[in-house]
């Protein structure tokens, strides 16, 4: 097992630096989380609702909701 901890993990993501993004919850707060490859997790972007996310050629990040779509920047390119 690569992580464990994280609560109802949903959709992800690798950047260029192999950190996996994911949309769940760390210590019940929601949104998108970082882990990185020594196996370190944050939360990178909280809010309700997140179920996907992909990144864009640029440094940008596509994000899910329930209802809705969002351009995010990201910081990292995937």
């Amino acid at each position: 097992m690569f992580y464990r901890g994280l609560g109802r993990p949903q959709g992800m993501d690798l950047d260029q630096k192999g950190n996996l993004y994911v949309a769940g919850s760390l210590g019940g707060r929601r949104g998108i989380v970082r882990i990185t490859p020594e196996r370190e997790a944050s939360l990178v972007l909280s809010g309700p609702n997140i179920v996907g996310l992909a990144f864009t050629p640029g440094a940008k990040m596509i994000v899910v909701t329930t209802s809705s779509a969002f351009r995010v920047a990201a910081g990292s390119k995937g």
